[in-house]
């Protein structure tokens, strides 16, 4: 199973890239400290604190919460999330809050691995990119819809 989930992220990183490179242009890099947590079997909610830096090196905070519905069974410990961000063009402050959604897979068992794909933000038109495959540690196999909401933490 384990595998199989693996292969599933890596297959849904290259497809990300491939999908979604002529969607915008890369503006910057949003990394996300997502909580540990205990997965239920149709899905999870975990609180996370974002951090988005632009390619002119301003950063911007962010809170919220990265979401699953469905399979999402296990725990996990701290995540590390980072996604390349694509937008039709330069966005202004605070533009990244709002929502997002895509697919999601991930498997763990001591050290894991997963890719989250999510479109959303201010008119449908952000799409955010898994920089590589997200580091987890736990016991956790979980696929599916994945969800980010974010809030400017000010």
């Amino acid at each position: 199973m384990k595998k199989l989930i693996v292969c599933a992220a890596a297959s849904l990183l290259a497809f990300a890239s491939a999908a979604h490179a002529g969607s915008g242009i890369k503006i910057g890099v949003l990394t996300c400290n997502v909580e540990g947590g205990v997965g239920f079997i149709i899905g999870s909610s975990k609180d996370a604190v974002c951090t988005f830096k632009s390619n002119g090196s301003r950063a911007e905070h962010y809170v919220g919460t990265v979401g699953k519905l469905g399979v999402d069974i296990g725990v996990t410990d701290q995540t590390v999330l980072a996604w390349a961000v694509f937008a039709p063009g330069k966005l202004g402050r605070d533009a990244l809050k709002g929502s997002y959604t895509g697919v999601s897979a991930e498997a763990t068992v001591g050290i894991g691995l997963g890719a989250n794909v999510l479109v959303g933000g201010f008119k449908k038109g952000i799409n955010l990119q898994p920089i590589s495959l997200q580091a987890q540690t736990g016991l956790n196999v979980a696929a599916g819809i994945g969800s980010l909401t974010l809030h400017p933490a000010h």
